[in-house]
This record gives C-alpha cells, structure tokens and sequence, in this order.
C-alpha cells in the first residue's frame, strides 16, 4: 500500500506504521512473506496486518497452525533458501516457544557457514503490560535474545521509528528481533519516509543536569516524567536507545559525561534487565568520573505479570515513579 495511505487528522497510528512498512516492502520484493497465526482475513491479534490480505492474498501471507516452533523453523529455513520471512508472534511471550529455532539456527548459521548462509528474518514480538493479559501474555522478553551474537534487537518507540525501522529490518540479510510494546500501538505521530540510521541511539529531549535513558514505550514515560522535572526546576535529557543490539555506545557515554547523572529505565523486570548493560557500560568508560551521583536503574518488579488491574499498573515503571528516582539522584 503506498506510504500515508494509513494516515488520518492525528497523523499515523505506530500499528499503521508498521502495517505500511510490510505493505512497501511487500510490494518492492516478492521474497518478502508475512508468517503467523490469525494475521490474514482476520487481520491479526491486535490488526497490524489487516488490509494485507486483500492486497497480497495467500501466497503471500501464510495463515499458520497454533506452533510457534514449527512455523518459526519454517521461516528460518525459508530465510536460508533466500526469502525475507516477517514472522508476527502473536503476543511476544510465545518466542519463548521458538528459541531453538531462533537462537541456535537463525543467529548462528552465517557464522558457521563462514557467511555463505543467511538469515533475513524479522521476528516481531508484540511485548509489555498494561492491557490486562496476565503473566504469560504481558511479558518484556528482550533479554531473552541480548544474549546472543548474530540477532539485531531493536524497540522503536514512536511511529516513525516504527516504520523506517522496520523497513530497514526487513531489508537486512541477518535476523532482527522486533521489539513492538502493544500499548505504543494506537499511539500517533507525523511518519515521513527518512531511513532508519541503523545503530544509532536519538537524542528524544535535550537536558543538562541528568540523563533518564530508555527504549519502547518507557521512553514516553521518561518524556512525561522529564516534563515534570522541568517543573521543578531539572532539566532532564532523555535518550532514546532504539537499537539494544547493536548499541550505541557514543551517545550514551557523551550524554552521560554532559550531565553527570544516569537513570536507566525500562519495562522488563530489573534483574538481569538491559539496564545493567547500560550501567556497566558508562561505568566503564571515562563518564564514570563525571558522574555526581551513582548509576541508578529503574525496571518492573519481580514477579510475573497481576493480572488485576491496579496490580499489573503498579508493577513497571510510570512518569511519577521515573520522576522520584530523579529527584532521589538530585539531592
């Protein structure tokens, strides 16, 4: 579908974002395939696909049996033949289901094959709490996959980056985790058809006196908090990460050294979480004698899920939480 045909008066939705994505780079590659349960006549889980089937019928999007293992090994092998499979899990929880196929077969055959095979896989995962789906279907599973060489992991956060994101993921010849937080999915935003600087972390707000860095849909929360904290008289820099793996390990080092203080936020429950990764990293670089007050992370709570509404609210990171934490590594 040609790009802005999704757009109305507020702009384009993140799901329509993604959906045009699919839809161009469908159209300008024929090896291009949509894989996944539900995601034609009914247009998937939360509707990212719907339209698709009219456009590209059934050769195209292949309706698959309720097996993640089976149809996730389907696409990895499809990729080694030379198609560009897009894999939707239905919620991002069920890539548990198809680790091997994704962690030992898709991340590893361009490495054992001295790149003479590849991978061109897109794994979207729809993660994150807050739509009442309880503990196995409102997971944050990014770590799951942090931890193995030759999967890219990227978590857009706004519609743009959904798009142009997602066209570069398509388009790469290695395998992409494709991190979508399901309540970012109805949020909107001007979409232009600039590229994606693959790698690259943005700089979301500009600030000077600490630096709340953040991925998915906690970077709106560190951007309501930041709002906050110029209230009171902080001025916060937000930097959103994009790319988990690769990682840029620029930004995040040079913001760190400007504000001498580095609050780490995200979803997924804090130990073993990617803010480790982050801390350690300005911890080990020349930002740590810049700072004027420890590495702080902030994450969601140990323990699955509630699926009880003021429980599951009270369990990951929010404005006003992200907004103490600060005033904490302040005093």
């Amino acid at each position: 579908m040609p790009a802005g045909k999704w757009k109305d008066n507020m702009g384009m939705t993140y799901a329509q974002a993604i959906r045009d994505a699919i839809a161009e780079e469908m159209e300008a590659d024929s090896k291009v395939v949509l894989i996944g349960e539900d995601i034609g006549i009914y247009g998937g889980a939360f509707g990212v696909t719907r339209g698709l089937w009219e456009k590209f019928g059934p050769s195209r999007i292949l309706e698959t049996p309720i097996s993640e293992t089976a149809f996730t090994g389907a696409a990895v092998g499809m990729a080694f033949m030379g198609y560009k499979p897009v894999v939707e899990m239905m919620f991002g929880d069920f890539a548990s289901l198809a680790i091997d196929p994704i962690v030992n077969h898709g991340a590893k055959y361009h490495f054992m094959t001295a790149g003479a095979v590849k991978c061109p896989l897109v794994l979207r995962l729809p993660c994150g709490s807050g739509t009442g789906a309880a503990a196995q279907h409102s997971q944050s599973l990014e770590s799951l996959f942090l931890n193995s060489p030759g999967l890219i992991v990227l978590a857009p956060s706004t519609p743009q980056d959904a798009k142009s994101m997602l066209k570069w993921a398509i388009q790469c010849e290695d395998p992409v985790i494709f991190i979508e937080n399901k309540l970012l999915y109805r949020a909107t935003g001007e979409v232009s058809d600039a590229p994606y600087n693959f790698g690259k972390a943005k700089i979301a707000k500009e600030g000077s006196d600490l630096t709340i860095y953040s991925y998915s849909r906690m970077v709106e929360e560190s951007l309501k908090s930041a709002i906050m904290l110029d209230s009171a008289g902080i001025s916060a820099e937000v930097v959103d990460l994009m790319s988990l793996r690769p990682l840029d390990e620029k930004t995040i080092i040079e913001s760190a050294m400007k504000t001498s203080r580095a609050l780490v936020v995200h979803e997924a429950p804090l130990f073993g979480g990617f803010g480790a990764q982050v801390s350690s990293l300005i911890a080990g670089s020349d930002a740590f004698y810049c700072l004027d007050a420890p590495i702080k992370r902030l994450g969601g709570l140990e323990m699955p899920i509630a699926y009880t509404p003021s429980l599951e609210a009270s369990q990951i990171p929010t404005a006003s939480s992200i907004y103490e934490a600060a005033l904490e590594m302040m005093e």
